[in-house]
């Protein structure tokens, strides 16, 4: 299985089925895993959890690796010291446009809260804010959509870039 040089961090994604979409997505991708953190649900909290995860990720929260922090911040500073370069989806109009980003490889992507976002206090001054640009009347994407468009660009930017 080839891997792309991607860890997708995601920082208080309250959706199950949104949790179990960036399963299926990373394993779609091969990223290298997902990094579930604050109330983020996992799979192996049992129950109605771990059957609506199942539900979206097809197995999916089994082939992907993924490990769980409480604290959004510790993780993406033990992540940014392991080398990867750290990058925020949101929708502030002065993020750079993700089809002009020139990805700093290996990258870590952080994905926010369905209505809030990603939290300003868990990110590193030294960051890259990616946006994905929007024309029509809404502002912003559900955020497992959101998370599609971005590892498919970075999928294509790698791809273009060398021989996955």
């Amino acid at each position: 299985m080839t891997t792309l040089p991607v860890i997708v961090v995601l920082d208080n994604v309250r959706s199950l089925y949104n949790t179990g979409a960036f399963f299926r997505t990373a394993d779609a991708v091969g990223a290298e895993r997902l990094v579930l953190c604050g109330i983020t649900p996992r799979p192996d909290q049992g129950g109605r959890q771990a059957r609506a995860i199942a539900k979206t990720a097809l197995g999916s929260e089994r082939s992907v690796p993924w490990e769980y922090e409480p604290d959004t911040s510790l993780a993406i500073e033990r992540i940014r010291r392991s080398g990867y370069h750290i990058a925020i989806a949101e929708t502030a109009p002065e993020a750079t446009d993700l089809f002009a980003w020139a990805p700093t490889w290996p990258v870590c992507v952080v994905f926010g809260h369905e209505v809030t976002g990603v939290r300003p206090a868990v990110a590193p001054d030294d960051v890259t804010n990616v946006r994905i640009p929007m024309f029509g009347a809404k502002t912003s994407l559900n955020v497992a959509v959101a998370g599609g468009v971005v590892l498919y660009e970075l999928m294509r930017k790698r791809m273009e870039r060398s021989s996955l």
